[in-house]
């Protein structure tokens, strides 16, 4: 058990960064079509969004993975997912064919916060800059 006390706060926040990292760098690539796509929801300002879900993406989660101010890392990832879910998996909205991906994929979001909850309330674990646990 020694092990996974050690380690497993680690691996679970690489886990979660190697979901936001490797989609960040995707939008810096993308960052016109993800403008776009962001504006194909009525969002305001899909240029500042887009920029500022890659600096979610890349830069906060990236202190997530080292452990740098974790805590506040996780729940800034936090609020992200939820925010996303609502905005861009809401199944209730549409059409029949999607709904079933739709929801997956809202309650994924769900799920992937309520795992950076328990880093907000516990911390990044002793392998990390924060050396908490």
């Amino acid at each position: 058990m020694s092990f996974f006390r050690q380690f497993g706060p680690l691996l679970g926040r690489a886990l979660i960064a190697l979901l936001f990292i490797p989609a960040g760098i995707g939008k810096i690539a993308g960052f016109q079509g993800t403008a776009g796509y962001i504006a194909s929801k009525g969002l305001p300002l899909p240029e500042v969004a887009a920029a500022g879900t890659i600096v979610v993406e890349v830069g906060v989660a990236l202190a997530l993975l080292v452990g740098f101010k974790a805590r506040w890392a996780a729940l800034i990832l936090a609020l992200f997912t939820v925010v996303a879910a609502v905005l861009f998996h809401n199944f209730w909205a549409m059409p029949a064919d999607q709904q079933m991906a739709q929801q997956i994929n809202f309650f994924k979001n769900l799920a992937i916060a309520g795992g950076l909850l328990f880093v907000v309330a516990y911390g990044a674990g002793p392998k990390s800059l924060d050396r908490e646990g």
